[in-house]
């Protein structure tokens, strides 16, 4: 019995030990950091070794094939060579930078974490319930074989054995609540993985079909030398993953009159970034009701104790989604009344003008593809998108009241969004490009870019950008503006 006390006690500490040392030694600030560091390096030896379309005539640097592969794997979407430079085999590499680097994939990454962590505490918790009970045991043997001093020790041995069975009906409790908060987990894990396999496969079969049959976009794909099947999976991916990368030199612009296939794409711009966490939640509430399974009654009424950070409160999701549909509105109307008869605009019907429109708006937070010529649209649209750019994809005002726990839910969840309004590296990457026409002094040298003002930076500058975009995909951790990150 004592031997098996002291295993049992052994093992709780091994597992004590082991867990305190992850949990001490490994932050998730740093697994992130080199998680994205290795992703990008990786792209970067993919990139390298496949060679680009535009052999021998040109062959991009390496610092910034870097650059794209940095750019990819953060979702910023800032370029400084011309997308169609690359060849198939790059753009599917590129591909699976967006899709392994996008907040979705990246935040199902954290949950198999959780699981991992709550796991073990699970079997420390059932160690210490065996513990208890051994102990139990061995005071019950002890009093009932003890003569001398009846009394006495049967006084202390059933106080000592009502502390036990306390500590054994608390740790009880707490390994069910571990059991049933690792079971809802595992549920949500395979609601977000199937939460995104679903997005990815259904917008890319849409992309692909509408292109097949619309011979103006099939037309687009022919001219550029652009396979039909890595056009769809490569535009859905990064529209999803809220990259903004488009295979076309011009963007979404060379697709301005196909309304059909940016309708197909804006529902994929607001389920993978501003609209995900309600999206989630509400296929989470559709599978309870359907399956009417506890976990997802569990991850319904305990958000926040799920510990997942896309999964908010009935009233904070409600809130959320009426602030995005809200700045929406606010840009469309704004946009349709400055725009409508402008340069950007010209040649556009109606209907075009409207979807276009739409699509300009909802891009704005977070995933920067356009279909207008930015450089052409007037100053104050331009600062309107500038303030959406800054604002988190999950700002939201909610009614404030008398209530404080109400209050504090409401500062907690503001903090767990690290940098609430200012952002302002949020990887958006939207660009007005870089044209000779604009130059203050006219080089007849000059030649016009697709790509971003970036392209036109020095090594050094270009390098500094690359930190900005690692710092801006790992803003979460900063606590307020200004602030230390949370990384110790």
């Amino acid at each position: 019995m004592k031997m098996k006390l002291f295993s049992s006690s052994y093992r709780q500490g091994f597992f004590f030990s082991i867990f305190h040392i992850l949990n001490l030694g490994v932050k998730p600030f740093w697994i992130e950091v080199s998680y994205f560091m290795i992703l990008s390096l990786l792209g970067l030896l993919a990139l390298t070794i496949s060679k680009p379309r535009t052999l021998p005539s040109f062959r991009p640097q390496n610092l910034d094939v870097f650059f794209t592969s940095v750019s990819a794997a953060t979702v910023s979407s800032m370029s400084t060579v011309e997308m169609e430079v690359f060849s198939n085999a790059q753009l599917v590499f590129i591909t699976m930078l967006m899709f392994l680097g996008g907040e979705a994939f990246t935040s199902f990454l954290r949950l198999q974490l959780m699981k991992s962590k709550l796991s073990m505490e699970k079997t420390v918790l059932q160690n210490k319930i065996e513990t208890s009970n051994s102990i139990i045991s061995i005071d019950s043997h002890d009093s009932s074989n003890s003569p001398r001093n009846s009394i006495h020790h049967l006084e202390l041995g059933h106080e000592q054995e009502d502390s036990n069975l306390e500590h054994a009906i608390i740790n009880s409790m707490e390994d069910s609540e571990a059991i049933v908060k690792l079971k809802s987990l595992r549920f949500l894990s395979y609601v977000v993985f199937g939460y995104i396999l679903g997005v990815v496969v259904l917008g890319s079969s849409l992309v692909s079909i509408y292109v097949s049959f619309i011979p103006s976009a099939k037309q687009v794909l022919k001219e550029k030398g652009l396979n039909l099947h890595t056009f769809s999976l490569f535009t859905t991916v990064s529209t999803f993953a809220n990259c903004g990368f488009v295979p076309t030199n011009e963007n979404m612009m060379v697709f301005r009159k196909n309304s059909g296939l940016l309708l197909i794409l804006i529902p994929q711009v607001l389920l993978g970034n501003t609209l995900y966490a309600p999206c989630l939640r509400l296929t989470i509430w559709f599978l309870w009701k359907i399956t009417k399974r506890g976990e997802f009654e569990y991850i319904m009424k305990n958000s926040k104790r799920v510990g997942y950070s896309h999964i908010f409160p009935n009233l904070e999701t409600m809130a959320l989604a009426t602030t995005v549909l809200g700045f929406i509105s606010i840009q469309f109307v704004v946009f349709c009344s400055l725009e409508w008869n402008s340069e950007a605009t010209a040649g556009l019907s109606s209907y075009e003008k409207l979807v276009g429109s739409l699509f300009e708006v909802v891009n704005t937070r977070h995933t920067g593809e356009s279909v207008f010529d930015l450089s052409t649209l007037t100053p104050a649209i331009l600062v309107l998108f500038a303030v959406m750019m800054y604002l988190s994809p999950y700002t939201s005002f909610l009614p404030i009241d008398s209530n404080e726990e109400r209050l504090e839910t409401t500062e907690r969840m503001n903090r767990r969004k690290g940098s609430s309004l200012v952002d302002a590296y949020g990887t958006v990457g939207m660009s007005m490009g870089y044209s000779c026409a604009r130059q203050l002094k006219p080089d007849v040298h000059c030649k016009d870019a697709a790509y971003g003002f970036a392209g036109k930076w020095s090594n050094m500058g270009k390098f500094i950008l690359i930190i900005v975009m690692f710092f801006g995909r790992l803003k979460q951790y900063c606590k307020r503006g200004g602030k230390g990150w949370k990384v110790l």
